[in-house]
Parts: structure tokens; C-alpha cells; sequence
């Protein structure tokens, strides 16, 4: 077949090469949808009673990008899962340092294709005027932006907090001693994506530095102007940039140090001859 011809002259053969590759890819089609998601309700001025509709997009979204390379990198996705899965030693340095590398660069390419997607709806929305503010703002499109209430110290905890959840649920899902199919993987990260959307969105549901910083640093090139730094009088650009690395590291060591150490299965008790401590109950022997 000519496909098996094609795949026999040009797979790649280095390992680094092809899972950077292939977390480019994901990267960019998860994020591509994902504001492709967000600038149809914005431009369609969609209410707030409808926001289910935009984080079921992006769990879909990523439900996808994850099986499409679940078998070559993983589709780690997001720097703040490259660094504790290095952390582990899932992966080594060179893949951590070249995945995070192309995850920014990647959703940097998704945020400038989204917006010549939608760039005569935007200029029809704004009239050509970009906008961080105000009813006609398009920044949130591309960058995310706290709600008003928010304080700077709510919004460290609100990314260190959502980060953990996501650390948490990775890991609960992707550790073989659940024994979660692996076909199933992609599905419940995708709905991971949907509940933490729904629940967790104080500052948009950043989750992810590249997420919001290649996206952010789009906006400044393409001209909403220094406002997309300055926000909150500089007090939020940083934030999702540094606070879900903590975040993720933090759930994940904490999922698998209180749960994931303590779950006993088959091929614990075949390398360990003698059980530290008994996991079933002793048998009632009558007086």
C-alpha cells in the first residue's frame, strides 16, 4: 500500500525527535480548538448559562489530542506535566527541556492559526479596535483573565489549587496499579478537562503555562497593546505562568505518596515474599 511505503521511507527514527514531534502536534490541535471554542462564544456573545457548552469543547478537544499521541510521547501536553512526569523519571531531561520548548511553541501556533480563523468575526466584533476590556474585548479569546474579585494571593492559591487537581487526577488515572485500560486513558482526561472547567474557574482555567503565556505574548504581537501584561496592574500575567508547575508537582507527589504507594496488587505481592502488612481480614476461628 502506498501509505506503508510512505511510513517505511520517512518514519522518523529518533525517538526525541518523533515524541517532540508528535507533542507539537498535540499541543497545537488541542489548543486550536480549545480558542476556536472560545472565540465562537465570544463572537456570538454566548451567556454565561452557556459556558458548559465552552469547556465541554475543550475536554473534547483534548480528549482528542491526547489519544492522537497517547502511544508516542504520551501527549503530555503541558509543561507543568512534562516537569513531574521528569520528576518521576518518566522521562529524561532532554525530552522535559524539548517538550516544554515545543508545548509553548506549539499553542503559540495555535492561538496566531485561531485568530486568521476568526479574524474578520473579530474585526466585525471589535471594528478592527483590539480590546482586553469592555463588552467588545477579544483578548480573553486567546489569554485568560480572573474574574474581578479576585485577589492576588486568591489568584496564586486558585492556580496552585486547579493545578493540583489536574496533578491529581493525571496521575490517578495513567498509574497501572489502577488498572485503567489504556484505551480508556484519553477519554477520562478529556472528561478530567471537562469537571475541572466547570468547577475550577476563578481565572479562567490556565492550568497549563503555555496555555496562557504563548497566547498572551500573540496578543501583545498582533496589538492589544501592553494591557495584556499590565492587567490587574501586573498581577496576573506571572501567575499562571509559574504557579501550575508548583501546582501539578504538588498533586501528583501527593496523589501517589497518601493513595498510589499504598495500592497493593499481584505483581507487588510475586516481588515481595513477605506482606509488610496483612491486606486481608484474618479468618474467625471458633472457641
Amino acid at each position: 500500500m502506498i501509505l506503508d511505503r510512505v511510513r517505511n521511507k520517512l518514519r522518523i527514527r529518533s525517538d526525541l525527535a518523533r515524541c517532540v514531534l508528535c507533542e507539537f502536534c498535540c499541543t497545537f490541535i488541542f489548543m486550536y480548538i480549545g480558542f476556536c471554542v472560545n472565540a465562537n462564544a465570544v463572537l456570538t456573545r454566548k451567556p454565561a448559562s452557556e459556558y458548559f457548552t465552552i469547556h465541554f469543547g475543550w475536554g473534547i478537544s483534548l480528549f482528542f489530542a491526547v489519544q492522537m499521541g497517547f502511544r508516542i510521547s504520551g501527549s503530555l501536553i503541558n509543561p507543568a506535566i512534562s516537569l513531574f512526569m521528569f520528576s518521576f523519571g518518566h522521562i529524561g531531561f532532554a525530552k522535559f527541556l524539548c517538550y516544554v520548548i515545543v508545548q509553548f511553541f506549539g499553542t503559540f501556533c495555535a492561538a496566531a492559526v485561531a485568530f486568521l480563523t476568526y479574524y474578520d468575526g473579530i474585526n466585525e466584533f471589535d471594528g478592527g479596535i483590539r480590546q482586553v476590556y469592555g463588552p467588545n474585548a477579544t483578548a480573553g479569546i486567546f489569554g485568560t483573565y480572573p474574574r474581578e474579585y479576585l485577589s492576588v494571593g486568591g489568584a496564586i492559591w486558585d492556580q496552585i489549587a486547579c493545578s493540583a487537581a489536574l496533578g491529581i487526577m493525571v496521575s490517578l488515572v495513567t498509574d497501572r496499579r489502577n488498572k485503567i485500560p489504556l484505551f480508556l486513558q484519553p477519554f477520562y482526561i478529556g472528561f478530567m478537562m471537562l469537571i475541572t472547567g466547570i468547577s475550577l474557574a476563578n481565572a479562567g482555567n490556565a492550568m497549563n503555562p503555555a496555555r496562557d503565556f504563548s497566547p498572551r505574548l500573540f496578543t501583545w504581537i498582533v496589538g492589544y497593546g501592553s494591557e495584556v501584561w499590565s492587567y490587574n496592574n501586573y498581577c496576573w500575567f506571572w501567575i499562571p505562568l509559574v504557579f501550575p508547575f508548583i501546582g501539578a508537582g504538588l498533586g501528583a507527589w501527593l496523589y501517589h505518596l497518601l493513595i498510589g504507594i499504598h495500592i497493593w496488587n499481584k505483581e507487588d505481592e510475586e516481588k515481595t515474599p513477605i506482606l509488610p502488612i496483612s491486606i486481608k481480614p484474618p479468618l474467625f476461628v471458633p472457641n
